[in-house]
């Protein structure tokens, strides 16, 4: 509908309503300094939900990425709100932020969904802060369009490029030995994360903004333009201006984010090498749609998408390098004979047409198509009588030499456990055990943390062996690397197989025909299983017992299961 037709704005009935109410909220926004003419021109109200915090340094600067949606929001004749909600920065929150993203995306929700907006503009960044906006705004159903932050600027120290989460965990390794000084390790500290923004590799919060725009919820180009470029406040302003002209158009996220978008999203995610945590997070964003993505279509997809982008953890360069060389567009023009290119986007426009014109500016940083860095994408999930119902693994990230192997395990109880014992020198361990910890997923931890990690044990570092098979219930951060297969489920504080391992038994790990094998006779799984006795919970009140009675497990999501399923706003 064109902006000069008459249409009744959601926003109306906050404050053209024929009673006393109407007044009053007329006079309450005015008394913020508003003249009356807002009233008169019958702008259309736009909110800007910003996740801003000083306990989220990746969001540090969005309150000046607001008032750059805000400059675009007046110029197309829309009224700019900014309201805040939670923010989930990810290296502050214990014991891990995953177990407020479902808080922060009810939080997103009902901010939309009771407050007189016509449309709302996202302003995320951190890894859950994306998932978190996108899971809420498709639950209210409003015109929403997302304005990510942006990476970090390359570090470097000593005219190294490091890449913030991957290269520092090689280079703490390397100081927990003492091959690195104390001067160093804090030159280290003061390079490592130079700038506002995200962590600058292919983390989970790269991987989520890039998959905003892949689904059609940004302007195209949006996701890679670094947090401290003056383009990424020019995009904002841009993003602005849409959300007004989403309003006439009535373009909303259900609309946008179909399952056709969701199929494009996990096959950019596997050009891209993306985060494993892309998983857990589309299924839940999916779900709140009522679109059920089942694990297998990730691995369907996986298998006949090639990996092209060669950034860190499982390539080369930095986020910074990646949009230089075209981004997300560039990367999507490469694989566009994959892709549904007739999905709507954000824009107006078709995925085809925003992309079929983009050009790579560096082939090193984007692959051509036929060229790949790997056959397959980033991500395989595997099956077997330890992971029934599934379990992922980054397999670009991965050493090639295990994504073959079989060991005995070493089964840690809990995190603390493996914290303490992966320091002692005398650790009876070796290249070929498979370390396994317990008790990490999302009701076990709780919440589901980046904790699948698990250090390399000293007494094999002292050896140089810098890689062993690691299998636990939890996540680990899209800045890690290594042979760790995560989000094995059910997990193991529920009675998944995982919680019946004992140290000695044997693992087979078969990446390439997606198996995960716990080498015991059948009858003796049963035997230990059936006297497998939970874990008392970690909560009795408040959000924590929330979270533990209605969480879902890893491959549904882990999204509460009363808010799965489409949920339009009302009035």
């Amino acid at each position: 509908m064109a902006k000069d037709e008459k249409r009744k704005l959601r926003s109306d009935a906050w404050f053209y309503e024929n009673e006393y109410y109407a007044f009053a909220r007329r006079a309450y926004l005015r008394s913020e300094g508003f003249n009356r003419d807002i009233f008169e021109e019958r702008r259309p109200v736009i909110g800007v939900c910003n996740s801003w915090s000083e306990l989220n340094h990746c969001n540090r600067h969005l309150r000046e990425v607001a008032e750059a949606v805000k400059r675009g929001v007046w110029k197309a004749g829309g009224l700019p709100l900014e309201f805040p909600t939670i923010s989930l920065g990810e290296p502050f929150l214990k014991p891990t932020s995953m177990l407020l993203r479902n808080l922060m995306a009810m939080d997103v929700e009902e901010s939309i969904r009771a407050n007189p907006l016509d449309a709302v503009v996202l302003l995320c960044g951190c890894d859950k802060t994306t998932p978190a906006q996108l899971m809420g705004a498709a639950s209210a159903d409003l015109p929403a369009i997302v304005v990510p932050g942006g990476p970090q600027l390359n570090a470097v120290w000593r005219n190294r490029k490091l890449g913030s989460g991957t290269d520092g965990r090689k280079l703490y390794d390397e100081y927990r030995m003492g091959r690195i000084t104390e001067e160093e390790w804090c030159e280290i500290e003061g390079a490592v994360a130079r700038s506002a923004g995200h962590c600058m590799v292919m983390g989970t919060a790269s991987t989520m903004t890039s998959l905003a725009e892949a689904l059609g919820m940004t302007l195209p180009g949006c996701a890679s333009i670094p947090a401290p470029d003056s383009r990424r406040l020019a995009i904002a302003e841009l993003s602005g201006k849409r959300a007004v002209e989403l309003v006439y158009e009535d373009l909303r996220p259900s609309r946008i984010m179909t399952r056709e978008a969701f199929e494009n999203a996990i096959t950019v995610s596997m050009a891209l090498g993306g985060s494993t945590n892309a998983v857990v997070h589309l299924v839940a964003m999916a779900g709140r749609l009522g679109i059920r993505l089942e694990l297998e279509l990730f691995d369907r997809i996986s298998r006949r998408t090639p990996y092209l982008a060669n950034i860190k953890p499982s390539g080369e360069h930095l986020m910074e390098d990646f949009f230089h060389a075209g981004g997300v567009p560039a990367l999507m023009r490469e694989i566009l004979p994959l892709l549904h290119g007739d999905c709507l986007t954000v824009n107006g426009r078709t995925v085809r047409e925003n992309v079929e014109a983009a050009e790579c500016h560096n082939r090193d940083v984007i692959r051509p198509f036929g060229q790949p860095l790997h056959p397959e994408g980033g991500t395989a999930i595997l099956r077997g009588n330890l992971c029934p119902r599934g379990a992922v693994i980054k397999q670009t990230a991965a050493s090639p030499h295990l994504l073959t192997h079989r060991g005995p395990a070493f089964v840690f109880d809990n995190y603390e456990q493996m914290k303490q014992m992966v320091e002692r020198e005398d650790l009876p361990v070796t290249k070929d055990s498979v370390l396994v910890m317990k008790n990490c997923g999302p009701k076990g931890a709780p919440g589901f943390p980046e904790w699948g990690h698990m250090p390399m044990p000293k007494a094999l570092l002292a050896q140089e062996v810098t890689d062993v098979v690691r299998i636990s219930d939890a996540r680990m951060s899209g800045t890690s690397f290594g042979t760790v297969v995560l989000h094995v489920a059910p997990e193991s504080a529920v009675g998944g197989p995982l919680a019946i391992v004992e140290t000695g038994d044997e693992i087979l790990l078969g990446v390439p025909n997606r198996k995960l094998e716990l080498l015991v006779p059948g009858d003796e799984i049963e035997r230990r299983l059936s006297r497998f006795t939970p874990p008392p919970p970690h909560y009795s009140r408040g959000y924590g017992k929330l979270f533990l009675d209605h969480v879902t497990q890893a491959d549904e999501g882990c999204d509460f299961d009363f808010l799965v399923g489409g949920a339009a706003a009302e009035g």
